[in-house]
């Protein structure tokens, strides 16, 4: 098979049906949409989650929980993450995005615990947990909250 042999399978391809052209064309006079009712009419129809006036599904769910208008995103690094930064580097938010270690700072950056630092740092965050403070001073380095 060559490039200018390429054609659609026969039959895959229809002619589009032009409604309401007329009896002969097949389509005439109701065009396609059955005597009467909400669907036969212009702008009729119903609007998504309308089940007839049976009550529908998201009425009949039960709603549990809340979600805080004022809940805070943090980007999250790992201390495992910061052993590539130099010994006595000064490690802050705007360094971390240049290096593109954190992609997006939402409300602000906390660092968590996980892995081993080997190297001294003074890192500058707006959280930290505890094992992060904790591991951070017992390699030699200091932490300061934004």
């Amino acid at each position: 098979m060559k490039l200018h042999e390429l054609q659609p399978a026969p039959g895959s391809r229809k002619p589009k049906k032009r409604v309401g052209r007329g009896i002969a064309a097949g389509q005439g006079k109701t065009a396609g949409r059955g005597t009467k009712g909400q669907k036969a009419r212009s702008g009729g129809g119903v609007r998504p989650g309308f089940e007839g006036g049976q009550n529908p599904i998201y009425r009949r769910l039960p709603k549990r929980g809340f979600t805080n208008p004022n809940r805070k995103e943090y980007a999250v690094v790992n201390l495992s993450t910061l052993n590539r930064f130099e010994e006595g580097t000064v490690v802050t938010p705007e360094l971390l995005m240049e290096t593109g270690i954190v992609k997006k700072l939402q409300d602000g950056l906390k660092v968590l615990g996980d892995g081993e630092l080997k190297v001294k740092l003074t890192v500058k965050a707006h959280k930290f947990s505890r094992t992060a403070v904790e591991k951070i001073e017992a390699a030699g380095g200091a932490t300061e909250v934004l």
